[in-house]
């Protein structure tokens, strides 16, 4: 089974878009709970243009209820984000090679130039107990570095996986990610996965055996919006479920 982290952003620029507490993100953080998904996932960046800093340790506190729910926090290592990381002491912390002014995300970290910066800074994190995952592209290469820099999981980039979906590209592209996959686990490192992964793709995706969480929030929100979020999130976990271990 395949844990399904929902991630807030995107009610949370919806939020701020209006200046005001409404979405409330601890109440939708509880409708996606009470509906049984098992992470809830934020990415707060520079300039807060969706998820707050207030936001993290808000969620860190609320979570406190629900012992069995993981908070995943997501971002640039900067200063200002491994302090959030040290206050709010979440389950996972994912690193992520962001631009400040970035829109979203679109690469994974390339080891060759980073390697001895992210070998500190994933052991500063862990010292505090903080599960570190590290934002990849499906490289095995780089997948290997990332095992000797000291990281608990990685983080496949999706994008790629989601513009082939619909492609004759479909099956070499796939292939990429469960190649990476396979040799992250046989160097016993954890696969989570996400960006642009959706119902349409996720079934597919989840076809690579071990993948042990998805981060999912632009087009779960989008689909809240046409479905429902119980029916949403019904089929999100239906398929995470019957995922192969």
């Amino acid at each position: 089974m395949t844990s399904l982290s929902v991630n807030l952003n995107k009610l949370a620029l919806l939020r701020n878009s209006r200046g005001r507490n409404y979405p409330d993100l601890l109440h939708f953080a509880e409708r996606f709970i009470e509906l049984g998904v098992q992470g809830i996932t934020i990415h707060p960046r520079p300039d807060e243009r969706h998820i707050r800093r207030q936001d993290a340790y808000d969620l860190a506190s609320f979570l406190q209820k629900h012992p069995k729910v993981e908070l995943n926090i997501e971002g640039f290592p900067s200063e200002h984000f491994l302090q959030l990381i040290k206050d709010t002491q979440p389950h996972q912390c994912t690193l992520v090679p962001d631009a400040d002014s970035q829109l979203t995300s679109d690469h994974g970290w390339d080891f060759h130039q980073h390697r001895s910066y992210l070998t500190d800074v994933i052991a500063l994190i862990k010292q505090d107990s903080v599960r570190v995952a590290v934002f990849l592209d499906p490289d095995i290469e780089q997948v290997e570095l990332a095992a000797r820099a000291g990281t608990d999981r990685i983080e496949l980039y999706t994008e790629a996986f989601a513009k082939a979906f619909v492609t004759i590209e479909k099956t070499r592209v796939f292939k990429k990610y469960r190649l990476a996959t396979l040799r992250a686990q046989e160097l016993a490192i954890g696969v989570n996965a996400g960006h642009d992964l959706s119902l349409q793709n996720l079934k597919k995706f989840l076809e690579i055996p071990g993948i042990q969480e998805v981060s999912i929030g632009h087009a779960l929100t989008v689909e809240c919006i046409e479905q429902g979020i119980e029916t949403v999130i019904k089929q999100y976990l239906a398929i995470c479920q019957a995922a192969l271990s």
